[in-house]
């Protein structure tokens, strides 16, 4: 009877030691809900400008390695880091301060995202191009679908720096990097 317990117990006593050691355990669970409102700009994105009175300003300009976009009177203006709005902002104030208009009125839409990355058990990995509304079952298939290996329960974002644990139909963002992590059983 003892050698028949320790037969049965070592076994689920690893299985135990694998399932705590899983990638995604502790980690905090993401949204699944699209925030691209509060998407921040970056080396290459591409915006579509347009100033109201000042035909010479409109047109598409891509924000530089140094996080900023060049544009005609007013220079550099600092886009990195920043929303769509407070660029957009930048512009207006930038041209009343130079008393080039009296009353600016400027729109900054994005028309190209950086693109996201996957990686893992996904049978392409690498970077793809950014679509709004994005989920990461989408990207996997961009990805061409996962690999036998796959565990489908769940993949692992990393968004500014902090890797968060997500399902197949959470949103992404540009500049998101998914792993999808192999299964153990």
């Amino acid at each position: 009877m003892n050698r028949f317990v320790s037969i049965v117990w070592m076994p689920l006593i690893a299985l135990f030691a694998l399932a705590a050691c899983s990638p995604g355990r502790n980690l905090p669970t993401l949204s699944s809900r699209p925030d691209i409102s509060s998407y921040h700009l970056g080396p290459g994105d591409r915006l579509e400008i347009k100033v109201l009175g000042a035909d010479e300003l409109n047109g598409q300009y891509s924000v530089q390695n140094d996080g900023t976009i060049r544009m005609l009177l007013i220079g550099d203006v600092p886009a990195a880091g920043r929303t769509p709005d407070q660029v957009q902002a930048e512009i207006e104030n930038r041209l009343k301060a130079g008393r080039y208009l009296t009353q600016p009125h400027a729109s900054v839409a994005v028309i190209n995202y950086r693109p996201f990355y996957i990686l893992g058990e996904v049978a392409s990995p690498g970077g793809y191009p950014y679509v709004s509304g994005m989920k990461v079952l989408s990207a996997v298939a961009a990805a061409h679908g996962y690999t036998y290996r796959a565990n489908e329960d769940y993949v692992i974002i990393t968004r500014n720096g902090q890797e968060h644990k997500a399902n197949s139909l959470t949103s992404i963002q540009p500049d998101d990097i998914i792993r999808v992590p192999e299964r153990y059983f």
